[in-house]
């Protein structure tokens, strides 16, 4: 069984396609206009094992907050349907991720009771478009969207990008063993018997 999917949100201020297969090998083909979330979405797909392919244009002549959140919203869409009824997933996931100075730490429950806990240091500005503070909105979508649970921490990092490297590295892995199937597992996994 391969769980896939693709949504769409078409606005005055971005039009974006995702497609992703839970099931992948990390195969990621990324466009956003926005180099380094390129890139962060694309080490996603690497280490979540996910197959996603985004295509995203926004105004990004305003800036590049409505591209950013978008995509959350059109990726966390994207996973919560492809999750279906979610049974048989493990649910919980968790991960641990060094990047040189900065540690993240990322926790997912796919309970479909949405909530963002998202604990960074302070940071010099790093010089990216997509900052910590911008990245905070690119989580709050996919978790409100993909009906998750989901806290980051980063208990230190001196570099902006190191830090947020190592949060979507292990925000792929954690995600990655919350939506993995167990044949344990009949319906979803609750001792109320529904997500």
């Amino acid at each position: 069984m391969q769980r896939t999917s693709t949504r769409n949100r078409f606005t005055k201020e971005t039009r974006i396609t995702a497609t992703i297969t839970l099931e992948g090998s990390g195969d990621a083909d990324v466009t956003t206009g926005i180099g380094f979330f390129d890139h962060m979405l694309t080490l996603f797909a690497v280490h979540g094992f996910f197959d996603l392919k985004l295509e995203a244009v926004g105004d990004l002549e305003v800036d590049a907050h409505h591209t950013v959140e978008d995509v959350g919203l059109v990726l966390g869409d994207a996973l919560d349907d492809a999750l279906g009824d979610r049974a048989g997933i493990c649910r919980y996931g968790h991960a641990v991720v060094p990047m040189d100075d900065a540690l993240a730490e990322v926790t997912v429950d796919l309970s479909r009771r949405p909530f963002l806990v998202y604990r960074l240091p302070t940071l010099p500005p790093g010089g990216s478009v997509l900052d910590s503070g911008l990245a905070k909105e690119f989580f709050r979508a996919l978790a409100v969207k993909g009906g998750m649970n989901l806290h980051i921490t980063v208990p230190y990092g001196e570099n902006e990008h190191h830090v947020l490297e190592a949060v979507f590295k292990a925000l792929a892995r954690a995600l990655g063993a919350a939506v993995s199937l167990n044949s344990r597992i009949h319906g979803p996994l609750s001792s109320k018997g529904a997500l």
